[in-house]
């Protein structure tokens, strides 16, 4: 089956009628969800990282760091499932404050990629071992400029390293992984300067967990969490951090 034909993402995501599948095809969605949430479809088991951030002191309990991997519906359904994680919130970076809004970045000329900032006690969860989520079980490392039925730079594989150390970690890690040849194809994701992240509209917060059972979520989505469970049974935690609505 050509999902691109069966899906009009643009339709799909809009405020209007982002819950307009249809129901044949929600069942559909949810049988092939399944099946693919007990096999090893779309996850692959990657060594951790050889260098990695120290543990922090005691003192230290927040760390915030910034990852795309395609449509953040799933990237920041993942990581709210990941214990240590104190917040991760959908938005844009890579472009401009002025061009942070869903309809300008899906045009794909802003600069900004589709992510998420997460938020994390490393105590509990370190940079490294959210890399080694991100690139196992997210996303797909070796797609240039689309991830699923998405294409364009918006939803590119790009990591934003909020300091030195990010940085070196992320770039170590890259390099160890295309060293090992743990993906069949080369590694396509990029640290990129940070510029800065801007939240997106509330209506995609909370996406894949208010949405479980539409099309998209259950089709590509929801087995990324059974595999972080699955994989990570030491990370995954069952009721996910929750964006709450500003007051």
């Amino acid at each position: 089956m050509n999902m691109d034909k069966h899906i009009d993402r643009k339709s799909v995501r809009s405020r209007a009628a982002r819950l307009s599948l249809s129901v044949g095809f929600g069942a559909l969605a949810l049988l092939l969800a399944q099946r693919m949430a007990f096999s090893s479809e779309g996850a692959v088991a990657i060594a951790p990282p050889a260098l990695d951030e120290p543990v922090a002191a005691a003192t230290v309990h927040e760390e915030t760091a910034v990852f795309a991997g395609g449509c953040f519906w799933g990237v920041q359904g993942v990581f709210q499932h990941v214990r240590g994680v104190k917040q991760a919130v959908s938005g844009y970076s890579g472009g401009q404050r002025d061009t942070a809004n869903y309809e300008t970045v899906s045009g794909g000329a802003t600069g900004h990629a589709e992510s998420v900032q997460v938020t994390f006690d490393p105590t509990q969860v370190t940079y490294g071992q959210l890399l080694q989520v991100y690139f196992s079980v997210i996303h797909d490392p070796t797609q240039l400029d689309r991830q699923g039925p998405d294409s364009g730079t918006q939803y590119r594989s790009a990591v934003f390293p909020l300091n030195d150390m990010q940085r070196r970690v992320a770039q170590g890690y890259i390099a160890q992984l295309q060293k090992a040849h743990a993906f069949a194809a080369p590694i396509v994701t990029k640290a990129e300067p940070f510029k800065g992240f801007y939240p997106a509209e509330f209506y995609h917060q909370n996406y894949l967990t208010q949405h479980p059972n539409s099309g998209y979520i259950a089709l590509y989505d929801m087995p990324k969490v059974a595999n972080l469970k699955r994989m990570f049974p030491n990370l995954y935690r069952d009721t996910p951090v929750l964006v709450q609505a500003a007051q």
